[in-house]
């Protein structure tokens, strides 16, 4: 989701992204949260997929109110980010469409760049069924919302994550995320305000990737040279 046409310099934007894939290994996703043109502070994660997206259609849905956002696959919740004071405009608050677009992330999508696009492999085909929109339509000249605010659009989205999802969305960060902006003492060394520090992920990726998760510093021998904080933090996860 993106309102970049309408706001070119304090653009909002909700990502579901695929990353580079290599044969034989898990697909990996990454979600990410920009909101007025905050694109220096990046609020990416990173997850590997429990089954090959290639193969058949998965759900793939955004919740997004005036305070709350939540990414979900297959009506699982994968990330919750509740919007805070000290955010301000780095919470998306203007209206946004949806789109899908393939790009070409070679300089960073797959292992921080190792293994860059094969055009020989080309044309490249994305397809999508049985999309649903929920929410207010926004005139693009007069920017007046027209909302479907009666009782079945209300009972249809949700309000927020109920226990037995939060059980499943704990579950599923447990096994399956790689990289969390949270916890990047590289990055951050104050996590943003929207971060709600979990112990137990703070030091299962301490364990995955000491150097971004942990604060320490390589130490360097000759000509030997520190890896880049992308291939790091892109490794497979045990």
């Amino acid at each position: 989701m993106s309102n970049a046409d309408m706001f070119e310099a304090n653009h909002d934007e909700l990502d579901f992204e695929f990353l580079g894939n290599i044969r034989g290994k898990d697909w990996r996703i990454q979600t990410n949260v920009y909101g007025n043109g905050s694109t220096n502070v990046g609020r990416e994660e990173r997850y590997h997929l429990w089954f090959d997206p290639s193969e058949d259609f998965h759900q793939y849905s955004i919740l997004w109110s005036d305070n709350l956002i939540i990414f979900y696959v297959d009506n699982v919740p994968i990330r919750e980010i509740k919007r805070t004071e000290a955010m301000g405009g780095d919470f998306p608050s203007k209206p946004m469409s949806l789109y899908a677009t393939i790009w070409d992330g070679s300089e960073w999508a797959t292992n921080g760049g190792r293994y860059r696009v094969n055009y020989k492999y080309a044309p490249y085909v994305a397809e999508f069924s049985n999309l649903v929109l929920h929410g207010c339509a926004v005139d693009p000249i007069e920017k007046s919302p027209k909302c479907d605010n009666g009782p079945t659009s209300k009972a249809i989205i949700p309000t927020g994550i109920m226990p037995e999802q939060r059980s499943k969305m704990e579950k599923f960060r447990k096994t399956h995320m790689t990289y969390s902006y949270c916890y990047d003492r590289v990055r951050y060394t104050v996590p943003p305000s929207e971060c709600v520090v979990n112990a137990q992920e703070a030091e299962r990726l301490r364990r995955f990737d000491p150097v971004t998760f942990g604060g320490r510093r390589h130490h360097h021998h000759g000509k030997r040279h520190q890896r880049n904080r992308s291939s790091q933090s892109e490794a497979t996860t045990i």
